[in-house]
Protein backbone atom coordinates (compact mmCIF):
# COMPACT_ATOMS: atom_id res chain seq x y z
CA UNK A 1 0.00 0.00 0.00
CA UNK A 2 2.63 1.97 0.49
CA UNK A 3 4.64 1.71 -2.31
CA UNK A 4 1.18 2.72 -4.47
CA UNK A 5 0.74 5.27 -2.88
CA UNK A 6 4.35 6.82 -2.71
CA UNK A 7 3.38 5.76 -7.03
CA UNK A 8 0.24 8.13 -7.24
CA UNK A 9 1.76 11.13 -4.93
CA UNK A 10 4.87 10.87 -7.94
CA UNK A 11 2.56 10.87 -11.23
CA UNK A 12 0.51 13.81 -8.85
CA UNK A 13 3.64 15.84 -9.20
CA UNK A 14 4.70 14.75 -12.69
CA UNK A 15 0.95 15.66 -14.04
CA UNK A 16 1.37 19.53 -12.06
CA UNK A 17 4.52 19.73 -14.14
CA UNK A 18 3.01 18.83 -17.83
CA UNK A 19 0.23 21.45 -16.65
CA UNK A 20 2.79 24.19 -15.61
CA UNK A 21 4.68 23.03 -19.17
CA UNK A 22 1.49 23.14 -21.03
CA UNK A 23 0.35 27.00 -20.03
CA UNK A 24 -0.30 28.98 -23.15
CA UNK A 25 2.39 31.16 -24.10
CA UNK A 26 2.38 34.45 -26.20
CA UNK A 27 -0.70 35.40 -28.20
CA UNK A 28 -0.39 37.27 -31.36
CA UNK A 29 -2.28 40.59 -32.63
CA UNK A 30 -2.77 41.39 -35.94
CA UNK A 31 0.55 42.57 -37.61
CA UNK A 32 3.18 39.96 -35.20
CA UNK A 33 3.01 42.38 -32.49
CA UNK A 34 2.21 40.51 -29.17
CA UNK A 35 -0.86 41.00 -27.50
CA UNK A 36 -0.65 42.33 -23.72
CA UNK A 37 -2.39 39.93 -21.24
CA UNK A 38 -4.59 41.52 -19.12
CA UNK A 39 -5.25 40.99 -15.82
CA UNK A 40 -8.42 38.46 -16.14
CA UNK A 41 -9.48 39.16 -13.06
CA UNK A 42 -9.97 42.77 -13.34
CA UNK A 43 -13.41 44.95 -13.45
CA UNK A 44 -14.51 46.86 -16.23
CA UNK A 45 -14.68 50.65 -15.60
CA UNK A 46 -15.78 53.51 -17.71
CA UNK A 47 -13.84 56.67 -17.32
CA UNK A 48 -15.36 59.92 -16.75
CA UNK A 49 -15.09 63.72 -18.47
CA UNK A 50 -16.67 64.91 -15.87
CA UNK A 51 -15.72 64.42 -12.29
CA UNK A 52 -18.67 64.40 -10.29
CA UNK A 53 -19.88 61.42 -12.65
CA UNK A 54 -16.40 59.60 -11.81
CA UNK A 55 -16.55 55.52 -10.77
CA UNK A 56 -14.71 54.75 -7.53
CA UNK A 57 -11.71 52.41 -7.27
CA UNK A 58 -11.39 49.95 -4.85
CA UNK A 59 -7.97 49.09 -2.78
CA UNK A 60 -6.41 46.15 -3.84
CA UNK A 61 -8.43 45.75 -7.03
CA UNK A 62 -7.74 45.93 -10.52
CA UNK A 63 -9.57 47.36 -13.71
CA UNK A 64 -9.62 47.67 -16.96
CA UNK A 65 -10.87 50.74 -19.24
CA UNK A 66 -10.11 52.57 -22.70
CA UNK A 67 -9.41 56.09 -23.82
CA UNK A 68 -9.92 58.17 -27.02
CA UNK A 69 -6.77 60.23 -28.42
CA UNK A 70 -7.02 63.79 -26.83
CA UNK A 71 -9.00 62.48 -23.83
CA UNK A 72 -9.35 62.98 -20.24
CA UNK A 73 -10.63 60.57 -18.03
CA UNK A 74 -11.99 60.73 -14.07
CA UNK A 75 -11.96 58.43 -11.86
CA UNK A 76 -12.68 58.03 -8.07
CA UNK A 77 -10.63 57.90 -4.70
CA UNK A 78 -12.45 57.70 -1.52
CA UNK A 79 -9.53 58.18 0.81
CA UNK A 80 -8.94 58.71 5.04
CA UNK A 81 -6.60 60.52 7.21
CA UNK A 82 -3.86 58.49 6.88
CA UNK A 83 -3.52 56.04 3.90
CA UNK A 84 -0.85 55.85 1.45
CA UNK A 85 -2.52 55.41 -2.33
CA UNK A 86 -0.97 54.33 -5.45
CA UNK A 87 -3.06 54.40 -8.71
CA UNK A 88 -0.89 52.95 -12.01
CA UNK A 89 -2.04 53.11 -15.68
CA UNK A 90 -1.07 51.20 -17.96
CA UNK A 91 -1.85 52.16 -21.39
CA UNK A 92 -1.36 49.66 -24.68
CA UNK A 93 -2.24 50.59 -28.07
CA UNK A 94 -5.44 48.52 -30.03
CA UNK A 95 -3.83 46.89 -32.70
CA UNK A 96 -0.02 47.77 -33.03
CA UNK A 97 -1.35 51.68 -33.89
CA UNK A 98 1.03 53.90 -34.75
CA UNK A 99 2.48 56.07 -32.60
CA UNK A 100 4.80 59.25 -32.31
CA UNK A 101 7.26 60.52 -30.32
CA UNK A 102 5.74 62.27 -27.45
CA UNK A 103 2.68 59.97 -27.70
CA UNK A 104 1.53 58.76 -24.15
CA UNK A 105 -0.18 59.28 -21.06
CA UNK A 106 -0.36 61.06 -18.01
CA UNK A 107 -1.43 60.23 -14.44
CA UNK A 108 -2.26 62.29 -11.77
CA UNK A 109 -4.12 62.56 -8.42
CA UNK A 110 -5.97 65.39 -7.37
CA UNK A 111 -8.11 67.20 -4.15
CA UNK A 112 -11.49 67.78 -4.66
CA UNK A 113 -10.18 71.36 -5.21
CA UNK A 114 -7.80 70.23 -8.04
CA UNK A 115 -4.80 70.72 -5.92
CA UNK A 116 -2.37 67.88 -7.75
CA UNK A 117 -0.97 65.49 -5.17
CA UNK A 118 1.38 63.78 -7.69
CA UNK A 119 1.64 63.05 -11.54
CA UNK A 120 3.73 61.05 -13.56
CA UNK A 121 3.88 60.48 -17.59
CA UNK A 122 4.61 57.59 -19.70
CA UNK A 123 5.49 58.27 -23.58
CA UNK A 124 6.80 57.00 -26.71
CA UNK A 125 9.97 58.61 -27.46
CA UNK A 126 12.70 57.54 -29.78
CA UNK A 127 11.46 53.90 -29.93
CA UNK A 128 8.75 55.21 -31.87
CA UNK A 129 6.62 51.75 -31.72
CA UNK A 130 3.60 50.62 -30.01
CA UNK A 131 3.90 48.29 -26.32
CA UNK A 132 2.37 48.96 -23.38
CA UNK A 133 3.94 51.86 -21.29
CA UNK A 134 2.86 52.53 -17.43
CA UNK A 135 2.70 55.47 -15.44
CA UNK A 136 1.23 55.69 -11.49
CA UNK A 137 0.11 58.51 -9.64
CA UNK A 138 -0.12 58.77 -5.46
CA UNK A 139 -1.56 60.51 -2.32
CA UNK A 140 1.13 60.16 0.55
CA UNK A 141 0.41 61.64 4.23
CA UNK A 142 3.70 63.65 5.08
CA UNK A 143 3.89 65.64 8.66
CA UNK A 144 5.30 68.39 7.13
CA UNK A 145 2.77 69.10 4.02
CA UNK A 146 -0.68 70.45 3.38
CA UNK A 147 -1.19 69.13 0.86
CA UNK A 148 -3.94 66.25 -0.12
CA UNK A 149 -3.41 65.54 3.44
CA UNK A 150 -7.04 65.11 4.49
CA UNK A 151 -9.48 62.24 4.15
CA UNK A 152 -12.44 62.85 1.34
CA UNK A 153 -12.83 62.57 -2.04
CA UNK A 154 -9.62 62.40 -4.52
CA UNK A 155 -9.72 62.32 -8.42
CA UNK A 156 -7.54 60.34 -10.51
CA UNK A 157 -6.88 61.81 -14.16
CA UNK A 158 -5.28 59.90 -16.97
CA UNK A 159 -4.84 62.05 -19.94
CA UNK A 160 -3.29 61.02 -23.05
CA UNK A 161 -1.98 63.03 -25.84
CA UNK A 162 -1.15 61.55 -29.45
CA UNK A 163 -0.25 63.66 -32.25
CA UNK A 164 -2.15 63.94 -35.82
CA UNK A 165 0.07 61.61 -37.62
CA UNK A 166 -0.55 58.98 -35.09
CA UNK A 167 -2.73 56.19 -34.76
CA UNK A 168 -6.25 57.48 -33.70
CA UNK A 169 -7.59 54.31 -32.40
CA UNK A 170 -8.50 53.89 -28.33
CA UNK A 171 -6.01 52.71 -26.33
CA UNK A 172 -6.69 50.18 -23.59
CA UNK A 173 -6.06 51.07 -19.91
CA UNK A 174 -5.68 48.41 -17.16
CA UNK A 175 -5.58 50.37 -13.71
CA UNK A 176 -4.35 49.52 -10.69
CA UNK A 177 -4.99 50.93 -7.23
CA UNK A 178 -2.81 49.73 -3.95
CA UNK A 179 -2.63 50.73 -0.57
CA UNK A 180 0.51 50.84 1.27
CA UNK A 181 0.60 49.72 4.78
CA UNK A 182 1.05 51.50 7.80
CA UNK A 183 4.61 52.12 9.32
CA UNK A 184 5.86 49.87 12.79
CA UNK A 185 7.47 52.87 13.91
CA UNK A 186 7.11 56.14 11.45
CA UNK A 187 9.39 58.51 14.47
CA UNK A 188 12.42 55.83 13.22
CA UNK A 189 12.42 55.94 9.94
CA UNK A 190 14.58 58.31 7.83
CA UNK A 191 12.98 61.30 5.96
CA UNK A 192 16.24 62.28 3.89
CA UNK A 193 16.45 61.31 0.58
CA UNK A 194 19.96 59.36 0.01
CA UNK A 195 22.69 60.80 -1.22
CA UNK A 196 24.77 58.43 -2.84
CA UNK A 197 24.73 54.26 -3.62
CA UNK A 198 27.06 51.99 -5.02
CA UNK A 199 27.42 52.43 -8.89
CA UNK A 200 29.45 50.08 -10.49
CA UNK A 201 28.11 47.85 -12.24
CA UNK A 202 28.71 43.98 -10.26
CA UNK A 203 30.63 40.98 -12.26
CA UNK A 204 27.98 39.27 -14.55
CA UNK A 205 26.14 36.65 -13.06
CA UNK A 206 26.98 32.86 -13.88
CA UNK A 207 24.26 31.14 -16.21
CA UNK A 208 22.14 28.43 -15.23
CA UNK A 209 22.55 25.07 -16.83
CA UNK A 210 18.29 24.90 -17.62
CA UNK A 211 17.97 29.11 -18.51
CA UNK A 212 15.88 29.36 -20.87
CA UNK A 213 12.85 31.59 -19.30
CA UNK A 214 10.01 32.66 -22.30
CA UNK A 215 8.65 36.36 -20.93
CA UNK A 216 5.61 36.67 -20.08
CA UNK A 217 3.04 39.56 -22.27
CA UNK A 218 2.03 41.79 -18.87
CA UNK A 219 2.31 42.27 -15.40
CA UNK A 220 0.13 39.60 -14.59
CA UNK A 221 2.02 36.74 -16.55
CA UNK A 222 5.52 38.42 -15.90
CA UNK A 223 8.23 35.28 -15.69
CA UNK A 224 9.45 35.08 -12.86
CA UNK A 225 13.87 35.73 -12.18
CA UNK A 226 16.47 35.84 -9.85
CA UNK A 227 19.88 36.33 -10.17
CA UNK A 228 21.24 35.37 -13.55
CA UNK A 229 21.56 35.04 -17.33
CA UNK A 230 18.42 34.28 -18.81
CA UNK A 231 17.78 33.72 -22.51
CA UNK A 232 14.48 34.09 -24.86
CA UNK A 233 13.75 34.51 -28.16
CA UNK A 234 12.17 37.80 -29.38
CA UNK A 235 9.92 38.37 -32.39
CA UNK A 236 9.82 42.23 -34.21
CA UNK A 237 7.02 44.22 -32.74
CA UNK A 238 7.05 41.92 -29.12
CA UNK A 239 6.98 43.46 -25.77
CA UNK A 240 8.16 40.36 -23.20
CA UNK A 241 7.84 41.25 -19.24
CA UNK A 242 9.87 39.44 -16.33
CA UNK A 243 9.66 40.32 -12.36
CA UNK A 244 12.73 39.78 -10.24
CA UNK A 245 12.21 39.41 -6.45
CA UNK A 246 13.79 43.03 -4.54
CA UNK A 247 13.73 43.27 -0.86
CA UNK A 248 14.83 45.68 1.24
CA UNK A 249 18.24 46.81 1.04
CA UNK A 250 18.89 45.09 -2.03
CA UNK A 251 19.80 46.45 -5.30
CA UNK A 252 18.89 45.74 -8.98
CA UNK A 253 21.23 45.64 -12.17
CA UNK A 254 19.61 44.57 -15.56
CA UNK A 255 21.27 44.26 -19.23
CA UNK A 256 19.30 42.83 -22.19
CA UNK A 257 21.40 41.64 -25.40
CA UNK A 258 20.51 40.64 -28.80
CA UNK A 259 22.78 37.63 -30.77
CA UNK A 260 23.94 38.42 -33.79
CA UNK A 261 22.00 37.83 -37.32
CA UNK A 262 22.96 35.60 -40.86
CA UNK A 263 20.27 37.43 -42.06
CA UNK A 264 21.25 40.82 -42.61
CA UNK A 265 23.57 43.94 -41.36
CA UNK A 266 21.04 46.87 -42.15
CA UNK A 267 21.26 49.54 -39.13
CA UNK A 268 18.34 50.07 -37.08
CA UNK A 269 18.37 52.58 -34.87
CA UNK A 270 16.13 52.40 -31.45
CA UNK A 271 15.63 48.72 -32.02
CA UNK A 272 15.76 47.38 -28.31
CA UNK A 273 13.86 49.49 -25.75
CA UNK A 274 14.17 48.11 -22.02
CA UNK A 275 12.36 49.37 -18.73
CA UNK A 276 11.98 49.22 -14.97
CA UNK A 277 8.92 49.44 -13.38
CA UNK A 278 8.37 49.03 -8.81
CA UNK A 279 5.60 46.73 -7.66
CA UNK A 280 2.82 49.45 -7.86
CA UNK A 281 3.55 49.67 -11.42
CA UNK A 282 5.52 53.05 -11.42
CA UNK A 283 7.94 53.63 -13.85
CA UNK A 284 11.78 53.58 -12.17
CA UNK A 285 13.61 54.21 -15.39
CA UNK A 286 14.40 52.73 -18.69
CA UNK A 287 17.33 52.56 -21.30
CA UNK A 288 18.31 54.77 -24.06
CA UNK A 289 17.14 52.17 -26.88
CA UNK A 290 19.46 50.04 -28.33
CA UNK A 291 20.88 50.41 -32.11
CA UNK A 292 21.10 46.82 -34.05
CA UNK A 293 23.13 46.19 -37.11
CA UNK A 294 23.69 42.33 -36.74
CA UNK A 295 26.16 41.94 -34.65
CA UNK A 296 25.83 41.50 -30.79
CA UNK A 297 24.46 44.63 -28.93
CA UNK A 298 23.53 45.00 -25.60
CA UNK A 299 21.98 47.85 -23.42
CA UNK A 300 21.99 48.15 -19.55
CA UNK A 301 19.98 50.09 -16.78
CA UNK A 302 21.80 52.48 -15.01
CA UNK A 303 21.67 51.48 -11.27
CA UNK A 304 19.67 52.65 -9.07
CA UNK A 305 20.37 52.36 -5.68
CA UNK A 306 19.07 50.17 -3.03
CA UNK A 307 15.64 49.27 -2.06
CA UNK A 308 14.58 52.16 0.92
CA UNK A 309 11.71 53.90 2.08
CA UNK A 310 13.62 57.19 2.43
CA UNK A 311 14.00 56.66 -1.15
CA UNK A 312 10.41 58.32 -1.66
CA UNK A 313 11.67 61.87 -0.40
CA UNK A 314 14.54 62.81 -3.11
CA UNK A 315 13.16 64.62 -6.46
CA UNK A 316 14.87 62.12 -8.98
CA UNK A 317 12.07 59.41 -10.14
CA UNK A 318 14.99 56.61 -10.49
CA UNK A 319 15.35 57.06 -6.88
CA UNK A 320 11.44 57.97 -5.64
CA UNK A 321 10.34 54.87 -7.05
CA UNK A 322 12.26 52.78 -5.30
CA UNK A 323 10.64 53.01 -2.71
CA UNK A 324 9.34 49.53 -1.70
CA UNK A 325 10.23 45.89 -1.65
CA UNK A 326 8.63 43.32 -4.35
CA UNK A 327 8.07 42.39 -7.41
CA UNK A 328 10.13 44.47 -10.14
CA UNK A 329 9.12 44.27 -13.45
CA UNK A 330 11.16 44.56 -16.82
CA UNK A 331 10.01 44.98 -20.02
CA UNK A 332 11.65 44.33 -23.26
CA UNK A 333 10.62 44.92 -26.76
CA UNK A 334 11.85 44.63 -30.23
CA UNK A 335 11.16 47.31 -32.98
CA UNK A 336 8.59 46.10 -35.51
CA UNK A 337 11.01 47.78 -38.11
CA UNK A 338 13.53 44.98 -37.78
CA UNK A 339 11.29 42.57 -39.45
CA UNK A 340 11.72 44.48 -42.56
CA UNK A 341 15.30 43.80 -42.89
CA UNK A 342 15.73 40.56 -40.89
CA UNK A 343 12.33 38.94 -41.12
CA UNK A 344 9.93 37.58 -38.96
CA UNK A 345 11.82 34.97 -37.22
CA UNK A 346 12.43 35.52 -33.36
CA UNK A 347 16.10 37.39 -32.43
CA UNK A 348 17.96 35.55 -29.65
CA UNK A 349 17.95 37.73 -26.50
CA UNK A 350 19.67 37.44 -23.20
CA UNK A 351 18.53 38.85 -19.82
CA UNK A 352 21.48 39.41 -17.46
CA UNK A 353 20.00 40.02 -13.97
CA UNK A 354 21.90 40.65 -10.41
CA UNK A 355 20.19 40.99 -7.14
CA UNK A 356 23.18 42.91 -4.96
CA UNK A 357 22.73 43.56 -0.83
CA UNK A 358 21.51 41.45 2.03
CA UNK A 359 17.92 41.51 2.59
CA UNK A 360 16.53 43.75 5.54
CA UNK A 361 13.67 43.92 7.93
CA UNK A 362 10.33 45.50 6.93
CA UNK A 363 9.48 48.88 8.25
CA UNK A 364 5.56 48.48 8.12
CA UNK A 365 3.35 47.15 10.75
CA UNK A 366 1.62 43.84 9.57
CA UNK A 367 1.73 42.16 6.66
CA UNK A 368 2.74 44.09 4.24
CA UNK A 369 1.12 42.39 1.07
CA UNK A 370 2.72 43.29 -2.60
CA UNK A 371 5.24 45.53 -0.79
CA UNK A 372 7.22 42.54 0.82
CA UNK A 373 9.42 39.89 -0.52
CA UNK A 374 8.46 36.09 0.59
CA UNK A 375 9.69 32.59 0.57
CA UNK A 376 7.29 31.95 -1.99
CA UNK A 377 8.30 34.54 -4.15
CA UNK A 378 11.78 33.35 -4.16
CA UNK A 379 10.75 29.95 -4.73
CA UNK A 380 8.98 31.30 -7.73
CA UNK A 381 11.77 32.99 -9.05
CA UNK A 382 14.66 29.69 -8.56
CA UNK A 383 11.50 27.90 -10.50
CA UNK A 384 11.03 30.97 -13.29
CA UNK A 385 7.40 30.78 -13.04
CA UNK A 386 4.85 33.15 -13.60
CA UNK A 387 1.93 33.68 -11.11
CA UNK A 388 -0.78 32.21 -12.97
CA UNK A 389 1.55 29.15 -13.20
CA UNK A 390 2.35 28.42 -10.34
CA UNK A 391 -1.20 28.92 -9.20
CA UNK A 392 -2.38 26.26 -12.00
CA UNK A 393 0.46 24.12 -10.36
CA UNK A 394 -0.93 24.24 -7.14
CA UNK A 395 -4.35 23.41 -8.34
CA UNK A 396 -3.51 20.50 -9.89
CA UNK A 397 -1.19 19.40 -7.33
CA UNK A 398 -4.02 19.70 -4.98
CA UNK A 399 -6.82 18.11 -7.19
CA UNK A 400 -4.29 15.15 -8.51
CA UNK A 401 -3.38 14.39 -4.46
CA UNK A 402 -6.97 14.62 -3.59
CA UNK A 403 -7.60 12.16 -5.84
CA UNK A 404 -4.83 9.78 -5.02
CA UNK A 405 -6.24 10.09 -1.68
CA UNK A 406 -9.49 9.02 -2.96
CA UNK A 407 -8.30 6.29 -4.29
CA UNK A 408 -6.43 4.77 -1.60
CA UNK A 409 -8.84 5.48 1.01
CA UNK A 410 -11.43 3.46 -1.56
CA UNK A 411 -8.84 0.56 -1.72
CA UNK A 412 -8.66 0.79 2.38
CA UNK A 413 -12.38 0.40 2.73
CA UNK A 414 -12.58 -2.45 0.13
CA UNK A 415 -9.95 -4.07 1.93
CA UNK A 416 -11.51 -3.76 5.20
CA UNK A 417 -14.29 -5.41 3.37
CA UNK A 418 -12.45 -8.70 1.94
CA UNK A 419 -10.80 -9.16 5.57
CA UNK A 420 -14.50 -8.67 7.40
CA UNK A 421 -15.68 -11.29 5.26
CA UNK A 422 -13.19 -13.56 5.21
CA UNK A 423 -13.44 -13.29 9.14
CA UNK A 424 -17.10 -14.44 8.77
CA UNK A 425 -16.29 -17.21 6.35
CA UNK A 426 -13.52 -18.85 8.66
CA UNK A 427 -15.86 -18.57 11.80
CA UNK A 428 -18.49 -20.23 10.25
CA UNK A 429 -16.74 -22.60 8.91
CA UNK A 430 -14.38 -23.70 11.88
CA UNK A 431 -15.23 -26.54 14.00
CA UNK A 432 -17.76 -26.20 17.06
CA UNK A 433 -16.46 -26.10 20.76
CA UNK A 434 -16.34 -29.35 22.28
CA UNK A 435 -17.57 -31.43 19.44
CA UNK A 436 -21.54 -29.53 19.19
CA UNK A 437 -23.08 -28.81 15.91
CA UNK A 438 -21.47 -26.02 13.52
CA UNK A 439 -23.16 -22.57 14.80
CA UNK A 440 -25.26 -21.03 12.07
CA UNK A 441 -24.87 -17.16 11.74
Amino acid sequence: MRQRSRGRVTLAAAAAMCAVAALPGPAYADGGTAAYTFDPGAEAVAGAEVNTEAAELKAGAVYRSSIKAGQKLYYRLNLDATTNAYVSAVAVPKGGGKVAYGDGITVSIRNSSDLQCSSEDARFESAEYPRPIAAYAYRVVQKDSSTCQGPGTYNVLVERESKATSEPGDWDLELRYAAEPELSDQAATPTDAPQDWPSASPAPPTPATDNRRSGGTGYYDATSLETGEWKAEITPGQTLFYRVPVDWGQQIFATAGLGNSTASDDYIGSALAMSLDNPAQGHVDDVSPMAYSGKPASVSLDPVPPVAYRNRFSSTESVSAMRFAGWYYLSVTLSPELKKAYGAKPFPLTLSVKVEGKAQGSPYAGEAGIFAVTEKDKDLAARGQSGPQAAESESTTMKLVGAAGIGTGTVLVLALGVWTLLARHRAATAPPPYGGPPQAW
